[in-house]
């Protein structure tokens, strides 16, 4: 069992077979299936998680599988079927341990549809950062640990589709079967380092950070890219044309990248802006591919409207928050030397700089160097709490 846990280069140099063979599971398509699983979160503190969701291909993001390795037996259980109830999963499941990769996402996720909120977690990516590896994606691990080569397909998916292909599920059970044993050879490379006690931080504020779910949407969703630069009729033309794109893409059921992307919206409002334009001018300059050709003239509407409305009219930016206005010229000078001594420990110690603190948080530090336990976690704080630039 100890070899499991060997970089697959050196178990192929000892001669230690390397086996790749995917992990069977149980798919859960019923509520009435959910018993074994529910049986055997009873028997364990600990379970692996992950989530599959239809982002990519449907106007508001549902849950569509999830992965759950529990006492060394993989489920998969399919959230979109019909009656399915969870209920009894989602209280159990609040009692355990977790153990994910790259678990923002899927956290936030699982808020939104049923207020779950994780007891405690780790998670592999970020445990990955902390070491400062270069490669910290779940597909680059197992490869480098465990010699297993994932179909990246799968992270593009379209996993609303029914029935799913035996390949997804693959895919989708790969994803947790390697966790424990990945977390274990992570937490000794973490505990040789004495960083544990930073990621024991990190998975808190994660979960603290999920536990509030995505962003409600914003009335001034619209001021996307380089919108700031707009005046006038061009901000008028990109609110028209931005709302067009949601309005289309929720009548069928679609990403809104899918519609069009930023890129073109932002063209169109800036050609606007161009003395003496005009809707016909503007729009004559907007290609969308033949495919799109049906939806043009829901887009010339929105862009004539667009130019009829006042863009006084239009909602107002929120008043800037404190925490980012413009710094003095005193606190960029010390923003500067905060930045220099951040960099220069991370490089001591081998770390992302912005992993100790991103420059968000360095201006915020600027302003008030007093509330630097208040801006950045424990271990960041104590990385710069003798430094410099703030001694002074």
């Amino acid at each position: 069992m100890i070899s499991r846990f060997l970089p697959v280069k050196v178990r192929r140099l000892l001669g230690i077979r390397v086996t790749t063979r995917p992990p069977a599971f149980q798919l859960i398509e019923q509520s009435a299936q959910l018993a074994p699983l529910l049986a055997a979160l009873d028997r364990v503190e600990e379970v692996s998680l992950d989530t599959e969701a239809d982002n990519m291909f449907h106007y508001r993001t549902r849950v569509c599988l999830l992965q759950f390795l529990v006492g060394g037996e993989v489920f998969l259980v399919d959230v979109l079927a019909p009656g399915m109830q969870l209920d009894p999963l989602w209280t159990k499941l609040a009692r355990k341990h977790l153990i994910m990769h790259g678990s923002d996402f899927d956290l936030r996720l699982l808020h939104d549809l049923c207020r779950f909120r994780a007891l405690s977690l780790f998670d592999t990516m970020l445990a990955a950062q902390l070491l400062n590896r270069q490669r910290i994606g779940l597909a680059a691990l197992l490869e480098e640990h465990f010699g297993v080569a994932i179909d990246k397909s799968g992270q593009k998916a379209n996993w609303s589709a029914r029935p799913i292909t035996p390949k997804l599920l693959t895919y989708a059970a790969l994803d947790v079967w390697h966790l424990p044993a990945l977390r274990d050879i992570l937490t000794r490379e973490l505990a040789k380092r004495g960083r544990l006690p930073w990621l024991e931080q990190q998975c808190r504020a994660q979960i603290e950070a999920g536990s509030t779910g995505f962003a409600p949407p914003d009335e001034n969703d619209w001021r996307i890219g380089k919108s700031e630069r707009l005046r006038g009729r061009g901000l008028s033309i990109l609110h028209a044309v931005w709302h067009w794109r949601e309005a289309q893409a929720k009548r069928i059921d679609t990403a809104p990248f899918k519609v069009c992307g930023n890129e073109l919206l932002l063209r169109i409002a800036f050609a606007a802006e161009a003395d003496g334009a005009t809707p016909e001018s503007v729009l004559g300059s907007v290609h969308l591919g033949r495919r799109h050709d049906r939806i043009f003239p829901s887009l010339a509407e929105a862009v004539r409207a667009g130019f009829d409305r006042d863009p006084k009219s239009l909602p107002r930016r929120p008043g800037r928050d404190s925490r980012q206005a413009a710094l003095t010229q005193s606190e960029v000078e010390l923003l500067d030397r905060i930045k220099a001594d951040r960099d220069q420990v991370a490089a001591r110690i081998e770390l992302d700089p912005t992993l100790i603190a991103s420059r968000a948080q360095l201006a915020q530090i600027a302003r008030a160097p007093a509330q630097l336990d208040t801006v950045l976690l424990r271990w960041q704080a104590d990385l710069l709490r003798d430094v410099p630039s703030l001694k002074n």
